[in-house]
């Protein structure tokens, strides 16, 4: 299943279209005002289903998770010299990036492969292609899409 992660272009807070291959919507996601960045994600038809919340004053950048209301884990960035490393606490998911923080590959230990991220270059606003192996975990994997391009957000 691939999922096509576009930014808005003119928005006042962080705002996304998340597209099936299709071109139908498949999520859209507004940015609230809030110490950090606080994404809120919805279905096509418009239902709430989840939150990325930045925690703040942390040494490393960390987000939390909610699938609808419910805590669901957090992602946290990890010490690394040359690729960005993520670790999932929510389950057992292990994310390492490219040098160049363009492309990352999302790493269940006890399943494999569960998806691939690349970063579309030439394009007006972020943009990324979210290849995912099961569509179930499709929520999460954008999730991890968001804090990736919120964190690089705030590092610039």
């Amino acid at each position: 299943m691939k999922l096509l992660f576009k930014q808005r272009m003119f928005s006042w807070f962080d705002s996304y279209d998340i597209f099936y291959e299709d071109g139908t919507v498949a999520y859209r996601v507004k940015g609230e005002l809030s110490w950090g960045h606080c994404l809120r994600i919805f279905d096509a038809a418009g239902n709430f289903v989840g939150t990325v919340k930045e925690k703040v004053l942390t040494w490393f950048p960390k987000f939390e998770l909610y699938v609808g209301n419910a805590y669901a884990g957090m992602v946290r960035k990890k010490w690394s010299w040359f690729r960005p490393k993520y670790i999932f606490e929510c389950n057992d998911w292990n994310v390492q990036g490219d040098f160049f923080e363009w492309d990352y590959r999302i790493v269940s230990a006890s399943r494999g492969l569960v998806a691939t991220i690349g970063k579309e270059l030439l394009h007006w606003t972020d943009t990324y292609m979210i290849d995912v192996v099961n569509p179930a975990d499709a929520l999460l994997a954008l999730m991890f899409t968001l804090a990736i391009d919120a964190e690089k957000c705030s590092r610039n």
